[in-house]
């Protein structure tokens, strides 16, 4: 698998063409997996590692479905390319800066990955554009059936599927929706989401899951509980709960255009003059201006620009990939460079591409 091909294309799940995609950039769902006849990972001897690696490659590139999937040696990779996966919401942080045999399974739309020596021997994942848990679940479920006829799974008639953090026991699973909400940050009414969110059990975090912040107005919410009830009831607790956070951004954006268009027409304006125009500029104020410019194209307040061009430039303008486009490593300085030299090019080839 070439990773400098993937600089010059995006998954499916950034093409904003999935239901709801004005708030909801992608939805995932996520299952743990351990194998019977192996410790568990934070037992296992380098040795073992590389069992568990090499039984599982071929199994996961011969999957009988209509994708097929390549795999790709983790261990075997640069820091630089390892955090590029990681951005590229491939692999998760705790797998990249893992030690020992371990890799991933992945099609080319990047909507299914298999990791391997995760936390969990297995970690199986499935995002797609937009608000489309179903569709994740089908897909999953189906590669999860695939799996369990080539390999035993660690399960028990008591508790359901072992794993490694006694978080994930029974189904294993993780269900989360990314939401934009740019417009509940503003009015600081996102404070209410949270709090509604803590008491019905789910969790908040950023861009990144577990331990990462809230950038560009990034949320992710996802189930906290995976035992005593099944796959399908905790699909349908997130399924219950998003679409009334869909509801509440969509009319706090209303109530904004209504109340103080111009204001908000001039706060995206600026925020697209300054990405059109700088010559250096951070990480930081490049998620938070792209926020502003990602809600002013979907209230038609910014015309000509794909919400597919904005939401890989906000994958397209972090560290990793700023260094793969431009062939090797960078220092911050130059980073903040290439990073305004990109944003002014996809903007001016999207402005005269209309």
């Amino acid at each position: 698998m070439n990773l400098d091909a993937f600089t010059r294309t995006s998954g499916e799940w950034l093409r904003g063409i999935g239901p709801d995609s004005d708030i909801v950039m992608s939805s995932r769902i996520r299952l743990a997996r351990n194998l019977a006849q192996f410790p568990f990972i934070n037992r296992c001897t380098e040795s073992t590692l590389g069992e568990i690696e090499q039984l599982m490659r071929p199994i996961i590139t011969s999957l009988p479905m209509d994708v097929k999937l390549s795999y790709l040696d983790v261990n075997s990779l640069g820091n630089l390319d390892r955090q590029f996966i990681v951005e590229r919401q491939l692999i998760s942080r705790e797998h990249s800066e893992r030690s020992g045999p371990r890799g991933v399974g992945l099609d080319s739309e990047e909507n299914i990955g298999i990791m391997v020596n995760e936390e969990d021997h297995l970690r199986l994942q499935v995002l797609r554009s937009g608000f489309s848990l179903n569709e994740c679940w089908d897909t999953i479920n189906q590669i999860d059936d695939l799996l369990e006829q080539e390999v035993t799974y660690a399960f028990s008639e008591e508790f359901g599927y072992l794993t490694a953090c006694p978080t994930n026991v029974g189904t294993g699973i993780r269900v989360s929706v990314m939401l934009h909400l740019p417009a509940l940050v503003i009015t600081k009414e996102i404070q209410k989401v949270f709090q509604a969110l803590q008491k019905i059990n789910l969790a908040v975090r950023g861009l990144y899951g577990e331990g990462s912040q809230a950038m560009g107005d990034f949320y992710q919410i996802s189930n906290q509980v995976t035992l005593g009830q099944t796959e399908q009831q905790l699909i349908d607790s997130i399924k219950e709960v998003v679409p009334n956070i869909i509801s509440y951004e969509r009319r706090v954006r209303n109530s904004l255009i209504k109340e103080n268009r111009q204001g908000l027409h001039d706060q995206v304006s600026r925020a697209y003059g300054i990405l059109s125009t700088a010559q250096t500029i951070s990480s930081e104020e490049t998620m938070h201006l792209l926020s502003s410019v990602r809600m002013g194209v979907n209230l038609g307040l910014i015309e000509g620009l794909p919400i597919s061009a904005v939401n890989e430039m906000f994958i397209f303008t972090q560290p990793a990939h700023l260094q793969k486009l431009q062939g090797g490593e960078l220092e911050s300085s130059e980073r903040n460079a290439a990073r305004a030299n990109y944003l002014r090019q996809r903007i001016s080839d999207a402005n005269s591409s209309n």
